[in-house]
């Protein structure tokens, strides 16, 4: 497993604690981080805001939980200027 550096993924905000799958970034959840690379490789932070938000409600987040979350990601340091 790799070294904790935070308690958090750099892209998504989402908690390690949480995190669904086996990471292999000390950096970026399971779901950000595959393969030895970022799975959105783009910039948009409002695109990658409404993927975040649709796939947590189609994995059963409540909507307004979903909102708050992908509304936190803005303050992640992949995407601060």
């Amino acid at each position: 497993m790799p070294q904790q550096t935070g308690t958090y993924c750099e892209s998504c905000m989402m908690p390690f604690a949480k995190d669904p799958g086996t990471r292999e970034s000390d950096r970026y959840c399971s779901l950000c981080f595959k393969d030895g690379k970022l799975q959105y490789v783009g910039n948009d932070l409002k695109e990658f805001q409404k993927i975040v938000y649709e796939n947590m409600v189609k994995n059963g987040s409540n909507k307004l939980f979903a909102k708050f979350a992908t509304f936190m990601i803005r303050f992640a340091p992949r995407w601060k200027k």
